[in-house]
C-alpha cells in the first residue's frame, strides 16, 4: 500500500458571521492566500464536513472563482462553505496525487470527478 501524508494547511480562513470589511460570501481573509503559488484547497461546512477539494497553479484566483463563477460545481453550495484550508504544493504531480487522495479519503461531498468511493 502507498502511504500518502497530506501536508498540514499553510492557511486556514473561516467565514465571519457579520463581516464589516469587504468580503466574498463572508470570507474577509482572502489576502492570506497566495496569489502566485500553487497548491490544494479544501472547503468545509460548519460541521467540518469536507465539501470540495481542488488544486490550482495560482491559489487565490482559483478559489475566488468558485465563489464567482456560474459553472463551478460549488455554485449552488457556496453558502455552505464555512472554512477554507490551503496547502502550498508547487509540484503539479504532487497536487494531483493529494487532490485525488483527499477527495477519496475525506469523501468530499461535491467532488464528482476523481471520486472512487461512490458507486
Amino acid at each position: 500500500m502507498i502511504q500518502i501524508t497530506v501536508p498540514t494547511p499553510d492557511v486556514t480562513i473561516t467565514k465571519q458571521q457579520s463581516p464589516t470589511l469587504s468580503h466574498i460570501y463572508g470570507f474577509t481573509d482572502f489576502h492570506l492566500i497566495s496569489r502566485e503559488k500553487g497548491g490544494i484547497f479544501m472547503f468545509y461546512d460548519a460541521n467540518d464536513q469536507l465539501l470540495f477539494v481542488g488544486k490550482a497553479r495560482k491559489l487565490r484566483p482559483r478559489i475566488k472563482k468558485h465563489f464567482e463563477d456560474s459553472v463551478s460545481v460549488m455554485k449552488n453550495h457556496r453558502e455552505e462553505v464555512a472554512k477554507i484550508e490551503v496547502c502550498i504544493v508547487e509540484d503539479p504531480v504532487h497536487r494531483e496525487i493529494y487532490e485525488t487522495h483527499i477527495i477519496n479519503e475525506g469523501r468530499a461531498k461535491y467532488n464528482v470527478e476523481k471520486a472512487f468511493f461512490r458507486g
